[in-house]
């Protein structure tokens, strides 16, 4: 009796279980991804405007105030880069330059919301007509958006030579940032 079962069992693997041997165990399917290359930057607050104002000393003889660092402006950007491209830096530089005026600029390290390969500051530059390092070593990532996110600017200005200083008022500078391999 043990031996009928055992070989009806035996048939019935044979013939259901035997098919089993033979199924797909696995498929495939194919995925078309496109990531195009991205170098975006901004500064925030958008638009805004910073006012600097000397102060005349109280007592004669003395210096003349220059005014307090401005530390109100982030810069954000996203960066997606070619793997065969060499890493992006950002430049800093003015559209003009005030006699005896140095305009300062310091990238502090970034901080909030972002992730990924994000750019080292190049320290406190002097900011001229001509571009300057002032974030290198930027791979693929991004700041984060708004204030709060991306690298905190501290702008000042300092005077470097009294001979040269005249009157001016209400004069605009323009700084322009780029963001480049």
């Amino acid at each position: 009796m043990v031996f009928k079962y055992n070989y009806f069992r035996f048939l019935i693997f044979l013939l259901f279980g035997y098919h089993g041997l033979f199924a797909q165990t696995t498929a495939n399917f194919s995925i078309n991804l496109n990531l195009s290359e991205v170098a975006l930057l901004d500064v925030e607050p958008q638009n805004s405007t910073l006012n600097f104002n000397f102060l005349p000393p109280s007592e004669s003889g003395n210096k003349i105030t220059t005014p307090t660092v401005n530390t109100t402006c982030w810069l954000n950007y996203t960066s997606a880069k070619k793997t065969s491209s060499s890493n992006r830096n950002i430049t800093a530089r003015v559209d003009q330059t005030i006699p005896g005026v140095l305009i300062k600029m310091q990238a502090n390290a970034s901080s909030g919301v972002g992730a990924g390969a994000l750019g080292t500051p190049s320290g406190k530059v002097t900011l001229t007509t001509n571009p300057i390092i002032i974030i290198s070593g930027i791979g693929g990532g991004f700041t984060g958006n708004g204030i709060n996110n991306g690298h905190q600017l501290n702008i000042s200005l300092e005077i470097n030579d009294y001979k040269e200083l005249v009157k001016v008022t209400n004069k605009v500078i323009t700084i322009t940032y780029t963001i480049s391999n």
